[in-house]
């Protein structure tokens, strides 16, 4: 059994991390968030200790490596602009990372920690759950086996309505999330990666606090792309089902079906990263670096193939 500590444990995605931690047989024994209403900590680890203070927590993770009670894992699931100081705290405390997406926010921010891993000796994971997918891994494995000169295009689209918390919230403020390409582009844009090969042009149409779009040439694909968190981007179908979301992928006006089989993603992932086979920082290196150069791109409507959603909008 192993040990883990969490920071972030009152955030959104924490409890796809304390079920995976639970579902793969393993202990955590602390955890820490600004906010104290984490009564889901009762639900999975009852007598884990809470800190809403980050110097007490901590203090409280180094007396117990100055016990040879050391925890194995910091999972982290804090503000993304926050990602690289805790995965500089769990390698110091002598632990390995598992870091929500984005890792981290700039490429130099990834070359750094790959030095510290080197002086630790420790690892950090990183959560990359469309990689395990089961129809986007037939889609690599399908792409994989056609003509290396074949080339695709590809129409990626999500949207995924937000109210006005949004950009109250760290979400809305650039400096903090890396904007809507990374907060919640970054997995697609490495799932497009990963099957499609490096990235060999990108042009930007749009980028805002709640849309963007552009369009990407990788080795094997065209792709234009929408992200948005407005409702009136929605289709009219989705609205007519009340669905709050859409996410879309067409290939060659194919559509890819990856609608369900997300439940489990996280446990799959953990199960992975204790097998010694998660994903590292060479893999989530070219993810980083696009949607870093998406956000600090020129706006250039002109160039490149547009996705269908902007007809009618930002013209010229």
């Amino acid at each position: 059994m192993k040990r883990f500590a969490l920071v972030g444990v009152g955030g959104y995605v924490a409890p796809r991390h304390l079920k995976a931690i639970k579902d793969t047989g393993n202990e955590l024994v602390a955890a820490v968030d600004k906010n104290d209403s984490v009564g889901i900590l009762d639900s999975y680890f009852k007598s884990a200790r809470f800190f809403t203070e980050f110097e007490r927590f901590d203090r409280h993770i180094e007396k117990l490596r100055r016990k040879n009670q050391s925890v194995d894992y910091i999972s982290i699931c804090s503000p993304n602009y926050l990602h690289d100081a805790h995965c500089r705290f769990a390698l110091r405390v002598g632990a390995d990372a598992v870091c929500e997406k984005p890792l981290v926010l700039n490429p130099w921010n990834v070359d750094a920690l790959r030095e510290l891993e080197i002086e630790s000796g420790r690892k950090i994971n990183t959560i990359l759950q469309l990689r395990l997918h089961p129809s986007i891994r037939e889609l690599k494995k399908r792409i994989g086996n056609t003509p290396q000169n074949e080339v695709f295009d590809i129409d990626l689209t999500y949207i995924t309505s937000r109210g006005p918390w949004y950009e109250v919230s760290w979400k809305g403020d650039e400096d903090k999330s890396g904007g809507i390409a990374c907060n919640i582009g970054i997995h697609f844009f490495d799932m497009l990666i990963w099957i499609f090969g490096a990235v060999q042009k990108s042009v930007v149409h749009h980028f805002g606090k709640t849309m963007a779009s552009g369009y990407l040439e990788l080795e094997k694909a065209r792709v234009r792309w929408f992200l948005s968190l407005s409702e009136n981007d929605l289709p009219q179908g989705s609205l007519e089902q009340g669905k709050s979301t859409y996410r879309s992928i067409t290939i060659d006006g194919e559509e890819l079906e990856f609608s369900t089989g997300f439940t489990d993603l996280h446990t799959q992932s953990y199960e992975e990263i204790l097998a010694g086979r998660g994903f590292s920082l060479s893999d989530v290196k070219p993810s980083i670096d696009i949607v870093s150069k998406i956000r600090n791109s020129e706006i250039n409507i002109n160039e490149g193939k547009r996705h269908p959603a902007l007809k009618g909008k930002f013209d010229g």
